[in-house]
């Protein structure tokens, strides 16, 4: 299974079209946009479906999705408009041929006033990790679980800024990929010996399109990736 990743594009996702070779699937992990203006949302809903080198393409909203949140109502009718789109929203999305379950959620601890926050070490917040079904096989988070590719870049080299709640229901269902952005500075890859966590963040602190897609040919039997 030829797997892309991405996340944290904040509108300059048409810089990033050069880069994607193609595949079976196609994951954006949040933050597609900077507010979520219903403008924003539309742009990147149209350039998300057309491209069409990805048999599926699956995405979650961020801290910056505002719309998904405030507006879900509408933003829901715009997304019907593209029924080649798998939005997940604490969902889970089943392909039938292969038995993988994906499974996606945009929540993360309190973070200034942003979108999708509740309280760190909070009941909601330890609630909506419980949701995530024990069979998942690829987990997205817009965060990532404390302590793994969770520490900011340049100038600020902030560490451990993960949920911890998000790290112990990670520790105990060993989901074989956890895809998340958010903490733009720990772009990358860690594996632990039961999973594969990609920080897929496209844009630096500066936000600036600085690294690039990660595609990965994956056997969701082995669990054995190789990078492309």
């Amino acid at each position: 299974m030829r797997i892309t990743f991405i996340s944290d594009t904040h509108n300059k996702h048409n810089k990033m079209t050069k880069d994607l070779p193609g595949g079976d699937l196609i994951i954006h992990a949040g933050d597609s946009t900077s507010r979520g203006y219903a403008h924003e949302i539309e742009q990147f809903v149209e350039w998300f479906d057309n491209l069409h080198q990805y048999d599926h393409k699956i995405f979650i909203a961020g801290n910056h999705d505002w719309g998904f949140q405030d507006n879900p109502k509408n933003t829901a009718k715009k997304l019907a408009e593209y029924p080649g789109i798998t939005y997940l929203q604490d969902e889970s999305f089943y392909f039938t041929e292969s038995g993988v379950k994906v499974y996606g959620s945009p929540w993360q601890p309190e973070f200034y006033n942003w979108a999708f926050n509740l309280p760190k070490l909070g009941w909601e917040l330890e609630q909506k990790w419980a949701d995530i079904p024990n069979d998942t096989d690829i987990l997205i988070t817009h965060g990532p679980p404390q302590g793994l590719l969770d520490t900011s870049g340049p100038p600020w080299n902030e560490p451990y800024l993960g949920c911890e709640l998000l790290r112990v229901r990670v520790d105990k269902i060993k989901p074989k990929i956890h895809v998340f952005g958010h903490i733009h500075g720990s772009y990358g890859y860690a594996f632990d010996g039961h999973t594969h966590y990609i920080n897929a963040s496209m844009l630096d602190e500066r936000y600036e399109y600085t690294h690039k897609p990660l595609t990965v040919d994956w056997n969701p039997e082995t669990n054995e990736i190789e990078f492309l």
